[in-house]
């Protein structure tokens, strides 16, 4: 080998090795549910039942505040939390697939919702810009996240000293795309965050409840999967 093929193998094993290794996380030690598509239910149907209104004010989200919808789909909730945060307020709205990033991309322009961002994250990060956030949403998403503890790890990095993260889930069991209260409850006491209010909705079988940082985040080897 010659010494400048040498230094070349040198350089490149030097950077491999200085590439930092991806954080090892529990396994969520329940089920979760297939993704079957970027719609939970007609927008019609949901604005009949007055679900949006009603989490929007349970979660107390008013003028000048900054959100974020994670998981946000079609933009259900992205296109009514743009009116009620209002000009000087922010959503951005998040999703994993490209495409669906991309249609919801047009349907804000569409719209012309200037106070909205839309932004690709990913199943295990949402890409949450750190300490931005009055309220972050995880609306009828959670069942469908495949790896909760990392997830939850970089999620919570996304909220202000005083922010709350709000989930909305169906009380039945993740085979059935829901989420029972006390699984959700263990799993983000394994992040630190702990429940300030809960609520059942309107249909009966959701409910919401409003997560604090309540405690450091854990190093990821340290985090108590629950059920483990």
């Amino acid at each position: 080998m010659s010494t400048r093929a040498a230094a070349a193998a040198f350089v490149f094993l030097a950077g491999c090795r200085a590439q930092p290794s991806e954080p090892h996380f529990p396994a969520a030690h329940r089920d979760v549910a297939p993704i079957v598509g970027d719609t939970f239910s007609t927008e019609d149907a949901r604005d009949r039942a007055g679900e949006a209104e009603q989490v929007m004010e349970l979660a107390r989200v008013s003028p000048g505040m900054s959100v974020a919808d994670v998981g946000a789909g079609e933009g259900y909730y992205t296109v009514r939390l743009a009116p009620v945060v209002g000009p000087k307020g922010r959503v951005l709205a998040e999703d994993i697939f490209p495409e669906v990033r991309d249609q919801l991309s047009e349907r804000v322009q569409r719209e012309r919702l200037d106070n909205v961002a839309v932004k690709l994250g990913t199943a295990e990060n949402p890409m949450l810009p750190a300490g931005s956030f009055d309220r972050v949403f995880l609306v009828h998403m959670y069942h469908e996240v495949q790896s909760p503890y990392a997830f939850l790890w970089h999620a919570r990095e996304g909220v202000k000293p005083d922010g709350l993260v709000i989930v909305v889930e169906s009380n039945r069991p993740v085979r059935q795309h829901g989420m029972p209260p006390s699984e959700l409850k263990c799993e983000f006491a394994a992040l630190g965050m702990l429940p300030v209010k809960a609520a059942m909705l309107t249909s009966r079988e959701d409910y919401l409840i409003a997560f604090r940082v309540a405690g450091p985040r854990p190093a990821p080897d340290k985090i108590m999967a629950c059920g483990a």
